[in-house]
């Protein structure tokens, strides 16, 4: 049996300022994992990709929530962060766009990871 160390945790935001309590609770619990020691990749989709650029996490607040950048330094230090390739290229995000660390993959990397064996999949 895999412990918590060895299993992933694998975190799809799909909503950003548009739903803000749905955002940080995807950011709050990926950091959380990767605070504890599991690894975490953390997917940027729909609204939330905007936060792949610089400056964007923040500009993000939420009254009683940790702050967004904090929460996405965390995860940028110790896992991976991506954000979607249909959802940059809709929003005109290209790689050289991003935060250094953060990629730009798709669907197949998304079930890639997903359906890795002790993987975790959370969507918000």
């Amino acid at each position: 049996m895999l412990g918590p160390m060895d299993r992933s945790l694998v975190v799809k935001a799909t909503a950003g300022a548009d739903a803000p309590e749905r955002c940080a609770q995807a950011f709050t619990v990926a950091a959380t994992a990767a605070a504890a020691g599991v690894h975490v990749s953390l997917w940027l989709t729909g609204e939330a990709t905007w936060f792949a650029l610089p400056g964007r996490a923040q500009e993000f607040e939420l009254p009683h929530s940790a702050p967004l950048a904090e929460l996405l330094h965390v995860i940028l230090t110790t896992g991976t962060v991506t954000a979607c390739t249909q959802c940059a290229a809709r929003r005109e995000i290209g790689p050289g766009d991003v935060l250094p660390g953060v990629r730009i993959a798709g669907a197949a990397v998304f079930v890639e990871e997903a359906m890795a064996e002790g993987a975790q999949a959370l969507v918000y």
